[in-house]
């Protein structure tokens, strides 16, 4: 049992020096089964399970400048709670990640906040960014994807930008993917989905305040 508990934790600093790595080089890393299966297995059962009064419309902005907004995004989302022992494993990860990637790129990353997301078929969410220089503590941005057996004809891609009109990157929503980048440097867009998907969306973030309390609150 020991050994199984110290070849897991190599295996994580191993994951977390790949990150480490990818953002220095790209400021993005796409890892296929980076979650512990039977994390992404039990965080899938956790959002399939939920009746549809859970989830609330998504919008666009963030407190006094939010606003519901169809023609931008038409997802739904519910924001993890640590109470929950399923949603906690999950934010207990990106704990570890956030100190792994503090110890490696003096990032000052202080928190960290997700939400899980479903898009019902016809689902999309247009080109944005999710932090614009100098106005916002949110600095690494991190999507995990939960759909098994999910095919192209699917749809739901997140297309990734830089410089210029094409996508530097379009990633499928498989099953336990996960993606790490820069929140203020990759406009980014979801595709429509023709079936139900799911994933979690989720934000590292910096204290921009003096005081003790995180600005601006989720």
């Amino acid at each position: 049992m020991e050994a199984e508990v110290l070849l897991s934790a190599l295996d994580t600093e191993q994951l977390f020096d790949r990150i480490a790595d990818a953002l220095t080089e790209n400021g993005y890393v796409v890892l296929p089964a980076a979650l512990p299966a039977v994390m992404s297995d039990t965080l899938f059962t956790r959002i399939a399970s939920f009746e549809d009064e859970v989830f609330r419309p998504a919008g666009v902005g963030r407190a006094g400048e939010f606003q519901l907004n169809p023609f931008v995004r038409n997802d739904e989302i519910r924001w993890l709670a640590p109470t929950d022992e399923v949603e906690a494993s999950y934010l207990a990860w990106m704990e570890k990640l956030r100190t792994g990637l503090n110890r490696r790129l003096f990032m000052g990353l202080f928190d960290y906040e997700a939400h899980f997301a479903r898009y019902a078929p016809g689902a999309f969410y247009k080109k944005h960014v999710d932090a614009f220089k100098g106005r916002t503590n949110r600095v690494l941005s991190t999507v995990c994807y939960l759909n098994p057996n999910w095919s192209l004809a699917d749809g739901g891609h997140l297309l990734m930008y830089e410089e210029g009109i094409e996508p530097i990157a379009k990633i499928s929503p498989l099953m336990g993917t996960l993606v790490v980048f820069l929140s203020d440097r990759f406009p980014h867009e979801v595709t429509t989905a023709s079936r139900l998907r799911y994933s979690i969306a989720g934000w590292f973030r910096v204290n921009a305040t003096l005081g003790p309390h995180i600005d601006p609150p989720q």
